[in-house]
C-alpha cells in the first residue's frame, strides 16, 4: 500500500508552464501551496485549484518550509532570491527553510547563488532541474537530478517524492545543473533527429504517426520517439517545452564546453538549428514546431 506524503508548506515562485504544473501536482497531493508570479492571471488560475496567492517572493517564502523556484534564467533567480521583496528578505538566518531551484541555469551561477543564500540566511539550497516537462510533472513522474549536500537533498524528498519518479543526487551544489546540461544536449539532438525521421517517413509515403509503434522495443525506441513522434507527425503544438528555452540551455552547454575546451560538434550544430528557429520567430513555440524547418518555417 502506498504511503501518503506528509502535508508540507510549499512556496512555488514562477507560474509558467512548468511552475504551474509543479504547483498543481503539489496541490493534488495535499500540500499547502503559496504561489507568486508577476503574471497575476497565472496566479489566479492556480488559486482556483486551491493555491494561496502571495504578494511577493518574500511573502510566499515566509509562510513556507520549502521554496521551489521555476524561472527562466540565473539573473531572474538571483533577483527573486536577493532583490526587493525576495526570498532572502523573508526570514534571515533561518536554517530550517530549504530552497529547491527547479530552473535550468548555469552550474557556476548555481554554486554562487547557493553560497550567497546560505551565508545570508542560513537556508539550504538544492539545484533540482528536471526532465519530463509539464505532462510528467502533473503525473508526479519527473526525472530530477539534484545537487547539494546529502542532508539538503534528502530533506527535499519531502516534496520531491510528490513530483518525481526518479530523484538522484549527482553531487554537491551545481552537479544537478551540470547533469541537466547533459540531458538537454541529448534531448536537443534527439528532437532534431525525430523531426528529420518524421519528415523522412512522410516523404516516403509512410504514416509517421505509427513510427513509435513500429519501432517499439528496438534500439531506436525512446521517450522522445514515443512522445514526440506522434506530436510532430500531427504538428501538435500543445505546450510542453519552448524552443527558446532549449536554446538557452544549449548556449550554456556551449559556454561550458568552451571553458573546458571540449569539442562537441553535434552540440554546435543543434545549437545553430535552434538559433535559426528563434530567428524565424519560433522561440515561444513548442518543440514540435521544429517541423516547420521543412516548410520554410511557415505553417504546414
Amino acid at each position: 500500500m502506498a504511503v501518503e506524503p506528509t502535508r508540507q508548506r510549499v512556496a512555488v515562485i514562477g507560474a509558467g508552464v512548468m511552475g504551474s504544473a509543479i504547483a498543481r501536482r503539489l496541490l493534488d497531493c495535499g500540500h499547502a501551496v503559496r504561489v507568486f508570479d508577476l503574471d497575476a492571471a497565472k496566479v489566479a488560475a492556480l488559486a482556483q485549484h486551491g493555491a494561496e496567492a502571495a504578494a511577493d517572493a518574500a511573502a510566499a517564502a515566509a509562510a513556507s518550509d520549502f521554496v521551489i523556484t521555476s524561472l527562466n534564467s540565473a539573473a531572474v533567480v538571483e533577483h527573486v532570491l536577493f532583490g526587493e521583496g525576495g526570498v532572502a528578505a523573508a526570514a534571515p538566518a533561518d536554517p530550517h527553510r530549504l530552497l529547491i531551484d527547479m530552473s535550468s541555469i548555469d552550474p557556476a551561477a548555481t554554486r554562487r547563488l547557493a553560497q550567497r543564500l546560505r551565508e545570508r540566511t542560513g537556508m539550504g539550497f538544492v539545484d533540482a532541474p528536471l526532465s519530463g516537462g509539464a505532462p510528467k510533472a502533473l503525473l508526479g513522474q519527473l526525472t530530477v537530478m539534484a545537487g547539494g549536500s546529502d542532508d539538503d537533498v534528502a530533506r527535499a524528498r519531502a516534496v520531491m517524492d510528490s513530483l518525481c519518479a526518479n530523484y538522484t543526487r549527482m553531487g554537491e551544489s551545481g552537479a544537478g545543473q551540470t547533469t541537466k546540461l547533459v540531458n538537454q544536449l541529448l534531448c536537443a539532438i534527439g528532437f532534431q533527429a525525430m523531426a528529420e525521421a518524421v519528415r523522412l517517413a512522410e516523404a516516403g509515403g509512410v504514416d509517421a504517426s505509427k513510427l513509435h509503434t513500429a519501432l517499439a522495443g528496438g534500439r531506436a525506441d525512446s521517450q522522445i520517439l514515443r512522445e514526440f513522434g506522434p506530436k510532430m507527425a500531427a504538428r501538435d503544438l500543445t505546450p510542453t517545452g519552448r524552443i527558446d528555452n532549449m536554446l538557452k540551455d544549449l548556449e550554456a552547454v556551449q559556454a561550458f564546453a568552451h571553458a573546458e575546451r571540449l569539442p562537441l560538434p553535434l552540440a554546435g550544430a543543434v545549437s545553430e538549428l535552434h538559433r535559426a528557429f528563434v530567428a524565424a520567430g519560433l522561440g515561444p513555440e513548442d518543440t514540435a514546431a521544429m517541423m516547420r524547418q521543412f516548410s520554410g518555417y511557415a505553417r504546414d
